[in-house]
């Protein structure tokens, strides 16, 4: 399970460590995408798998699942990991989170999630202020 939140710079050839914590899990070769909430989704590659195929199963014949599957798959970049853990995140992909210097990786369960330093910090402030709202309406609907 990957979990945990860490705050990695870029080197001077635009490479990020991933955390030593998730380099296990995720192997040698690793998509990332763009995800929902202005951040990205890292997967590991069987995970990614069972993603595109439930994407891949939904109907082409509604817009929304067209647009959906087009922003998912083809925003998506399989990348290697190299020896030293580090990670090459291609330029369009961090246009789109607006990642520049800073990386916090967040650890949400079956995928990692790579976000602006400033904007992971305001939308973990929203959370955190909505938490005991958000534990209600999940308890509301059986999640706990």
């Amino acid at each position: 399970m990957l979990i945990g939140e860490y705050t990695h710079n870029f080197d001077d050839k635009n490479r990020v460590s991933v955390p030593s914590k998730f380099r296990k899990e995720i192997g040698k070769k690793i998509v990332i995408t763009r995800g929902l909430d202005n951040c990205l989704f890292m997967y590991t590659l069987k995970a990614w798998e069972k993603i595109s195929e439930k994407l891949g199963e939904m109907s082409m014949f509604t817009a929304d699942t067209r647009g959906f599957n087009r922003f998912m798959l083809a925003g998506a970049s399989e990348i290697e990991v190299d020896a030293i853990g580090r990670v090459l995140i291609p330029e369009y992909l961090r246009d789109f989170a607006k990642i520049k210097e800073k990386v916090v990786f967040a650890g949400v369960h079956n995928r990692v999630e790579l976000w602006n330093e400033n904007a992971w910090n305001e939308y973990k402030d929203k959370v955190v202020k909505q938490a005991d709202a958000l534990a209600e309406k999940l308890g509301q609907v059986g999640a706990f």
